[in-house]
């Protein structure tokens, strides 16, 4: 592993353990060059995955740009850490056990909204605002109406005043 801070290749594992979510190991590790001290997190990949995007590019499926978008959406959120980890990760089982090599960027967009609806419903019309391109208050108009309330009745669609 490269140290980050001096660029060494011969850095050094001083302790390991599992990660708070069991799903990674996490590796304290040293730099003997510059005592330099990070931490690494190892985790399983099953497959490597290509991810088709809208313009015909194809892209490796990043889990760290999956994780920042749904951070980006949660921003300010009271959302567990732990929970947040566990619905990456439950994202990332689903793609690599669909036996597919490649999925489109839309079906992992489908698959992020889906778990953050569940999850906290700002984040989930956050997240879909970008996703889905708003560009007009009917179109949040039209998502909050897709929400439930707590009693499992949609929410009424919200009034235009004159």
């Amino acid at each position: 592993m490269r140290c980050p801070f001096c660029g060494s290749l011969d850095t050094q594992v001083k302790d390991s353990r599992p990660a708070d979510d069991a799903s990674s190991i996490r590796r304290r590790r040293v730099c003997p060059d510059c005592a330099g001290r990070f931490t690494t997190f190892e985790r399983v990949q099953l497959r490597e995955l290509m991810v088709a995007k809208r313009s015909g590019r194809r892209v490796p499926f990043d889990r760290d740009k999956l994780g920042r978008s749904i951070e980006v959406a949660l921003r300010k959120r009271p959302v567990d850490r732990e929970r947040v980890e566990r619905l990456i990760s439950g994202i990332v089982r689903q793609l690599e056990s669909s036996g597919e090599p490649e999925v489109t960027s839309e079906a992992v967009g489908e698959l992020v909204m889906h778990a953050l609806k569940s999850l906290d419903d700002v984040a989930y019309v956050r997240f879909a605002s970008v996703y889905k391109d708003f560009r007009e208050a009917r179109d949040f108009q039209e998502i909050l109406g897709s929400l439930a309330s707590p009693d499992g009745e949609p929410l009424p669609a919200p009034t235009e005043t004159p």
